[in-house]
């Protein structure tokens, strides 16, 4: 798998010094020796306690990437997925810790709580004032003896950083830590392994497998399952974390993006926790936003703390820090009406036992060939003409007892207005245009073909593609003019030949596949154009 890196050998480095170009003159880095990765504030508060983090790199934003007043002071950074020397973390300790002290807040993995602590006791043995807190969030094994330290850690980050920038004590700002680490509680799934710059990727999960329970290093998770609904997954995990946390009726809940899952899966579901018992104990919600990620992994954590008031109002607090997810109180949604103007034709349901046999029989072949479709499209466009096509019939067929199937002219009206309304994109606008046109040649008089002429008339003029331009007129153009036999066989015929010859060709006028080079279009039938042709065959055979 290719990545965007100069070599494997220096990549963490390299990302360090890009973080540090990026930060506006915000962050600074210790320098001097390429194994001592520490990136600290560029303006120290030795009159503070320090809160010193870190671990191995591949979970960024942590932990550099929360360095800043009232979280990090400095982050100490390992090679990926690996601790960081000792020499590392006291340098990182030396580097900011005054006579106020320094907290080391350490994931509980063996490294980590190996190189922290002797760095720690060789501080000590030099004279600073260091505690330590240890984080075992992860609830994946309940009788685990070692539970791991994951994304729950950033709890600890920001209680701790807000009692140290409130200038408190470093017995205080310890035990807030503590109270935060020992109550966090975690649990991740994910679709996807992740992969380590400069690897192969390795592939150890079927299409719709997941795994639940799994660490950050891209070690396999405790349960393999199939991958539920995100209703459905969101129950499960939420009632894994209640029983951990019992008793608690006020919780900050953390959703983390592990760091390839899309912005839409990631709200899709903070939306299903939220709508569990647990979600509805939530009074802050941080994310979600991609924070302790492992590397590309397609996955998610929940994170969840019970709170009391001074943790309540340490997680609240505001931070300069751009990758640090500000905390939203949980609110009802506002919901407000749509604008007055919207609402179309009134029309009169009536009954026609033939055209409600053509349009069921439509709606059935494009739903079900949505996701071959799809497949079509995901080569030569952004996979979703099925899920397009699908869309419109199923809010036809939402809307099919209120048609007006014995009018064509006012059938066709409503079809334009169902599908502009439920299809976005132009799609949508092109469906609509297409029905609006034949609707007003109906209601002229002209017969079906005619009518439809001028529908396809003016996808074109509004559309501005052609018959050879590779889209779905290639299908429909030759349809259409089929149609004035009055055979609708012929037609579907027409269609799907048209259809496959946008196998053949090697350029396309218009649509996403018009920027597509050669290679990636010859074989490969125009999406659209299937889309067309499945709907006349079913016209065909009903």
């Amino acid at each position: 798998m290719a990545h965007v890196i100069d070599a494997r050998a220096t990549l963490v480095n390299d990302a360090l010094d890009g973080l540090l170009a990026a930060s506006g003159g915000r962050l600074a880095r210790l320098e001097g020796d390429p194994g001592i990765r520490v990136i600290l504030r560029a303006v120290p508060e030795p009159g503070k306690v320090a809160v010193v983090s870190g671990g191995g790199s591949g979970h960024e934003p942590a932990h550099a990437g929360f360095v800043g007043p009232g979280l990090l002071s400095a982050a100490v950074c390992g090679d990926v997925f690996a601790s960081p020397s000792v020499d590392a973390v006291l340098a990182g300790i030396l580097a900011v810790t005054g006579p106020a002290g320094c907290l080391l807040v350490i994931k509980n993995y063996a490294g980590d709580r190996l190189n922290f602590g002797l760095a720690a006791e060789r501080a000590r043995a030099l004279g600073h004032k260091v505690e330590t807190v240890i984080v075992a969030d992860d609830i994946a094994l309940p009788d685990a003896k070692q539970p791991r330290g994951v994304a729950g850690t950033l709890f600890v980050h920001k209680a701790a950083g807000h009692a140290a920038e409130a200038g408190e004590s470093l017995e205080t700002v310890a035990a807030l830590a503590r109270r935060a680490a020992e109550a966090a509680k975690s649990l991740g799934i994910a679709v996807s392994t992740c992969t380590i710059p400069g690897s192969p990727r390795s592939e150890r999960l079927a299409e719709g497998q997941a795994e639940l329970g799994l660490g950050i290093h891209g070690e396999p998770g405790v349960e393999r399952i199939t991958l539920p609904r995100a209703s459905d997954l969101a129950h499960m995990m939420a009632d894994r974390l209640s029983r951990a946390i019992a008793g608690a009726d006020r919780l900050a809940l953390l959703v983390n993006n592990l760091g390839s899952a899309s912005a839409l899966e990631m709200q899709i579901l903070t939306r299903a926790v939220l709508a569990t018992d647990l979600g509805r104990r939530v009074r802050l919600l941080l994310g979600p936003a991609p924070l302790m990620t492992a590397l590309d992994m397609h996955g998610a954590s929940l994170s969840v703390l019970p709170l009391d008031d001074a943790l309540e109002r340490a997680l609240s607090e505001p931070v300069p820090v751009a990758a640090w997810p500000a905390a939203v109180r949980i609110a009802p949604p506002i919901l407000r009406p749509v604008p007055e103007g919207l609402a179309g034709e009134t029309f009169t349901p009536s009954h026609d036992a033939v055209t409600g046999a053509r349009i069921a029989a439509v709606t059935k072949a494009l739903i079900q060939a949505e996701e071959t479709l799809n497949g079509l499209d995901a080569k030569v466009g952004d996979g979703d003409a099925g899920t397009t096509f699908a869309g419109a019939a199923r809010a036809v067929r939402a809307e099919f007892d209120r048609l007006p199937l014995a009018d064509p002219a006012a059938l066709c009206r409503a079809l334009a207005e169902r599908i502009g309304r439920a299809v976005g994109g132009s799609s949508g606008v092109l469906g609509s245009i297409f029905f609006a046109a034949t609707a007003s040649a109906l209601a002229d008089g002209a017969a079906w073909p005619t009518a439809l002429g001028q529908g396809v008339a003016r996808v074109q003029s509004y559309g501005g593609a052609q018959a050879g331009d590779r889209t779905l007129l290639d299908a429909l153009i030759p349809a259409v003019e089929a149609l004035g036999s009055g055979d609708l066989t012929a037609a579907a015929a027409a269609a799907r030949a048209g259809a496959e010859a946008t196998a053949r060709m090697t350029r396309a006028g218009a649509g996403r596949s018009s920027y597509l080079a050669m290679g990636d279009l010859v074989g490969v039938e125009d999406p659209g154009a299937a889309g067309v042709a499945v709907a006349f065959t079913a016209l065909a055979e009903a």
